[in-house]
């Protein structure tokens, strides 16, 4: 797994986790019981970020990101339509507040409840 930038590793500031971008989105649409969160969680390992994934109470996934900002753009993307079963139709995303990239795993990104 890529290790977070140090300062010397990049131009860009970075985050209180360490990593250079720390991101917020919810998902809507048709989202949860099409294996969303578990297909998020796989693309996310792929691209070493790290994070969580979780329902929401109004029928979306919301998603807690950090990493690289490259990675970051590319879990977006593939968040823009997930798995082949779901039926995307808004992704809302914000940059994470302090006190969401304080609350990022150590490593790994996770499926919450």
């Amino acid at each position: 797994m890529n290790e977070p930038l140090s300062a010397d590793d990049s131009d860009q500031s970075l985050s209180p986790s360490g990593w250079t971008t720390g991101t917020h989105a919810t998902i809507t649409g048709q989202v949860q019981g099409v294996s969303f969160r578990a297909a998020a969680k796989a693309e996310a390992d792929d691209l070493g970020l790290i994070g969580w994934v979780r329902n929401t109470s109004s029928g979306g996934v919301e998603l807690l990101i950090g990493g690289a900002g490259p990675a970051v753009d590319s879990l977006l993307r593939w968040a823009e339509h997930g798995p082949e079963s779901a039926e995307v139709t808004g992704l809302d995303e914000r940059e994470a507040t302090a006190e969401e990239l304080e609350s990022l795993p150590d490593s790994g990104f996770e499926i919450r409840r």
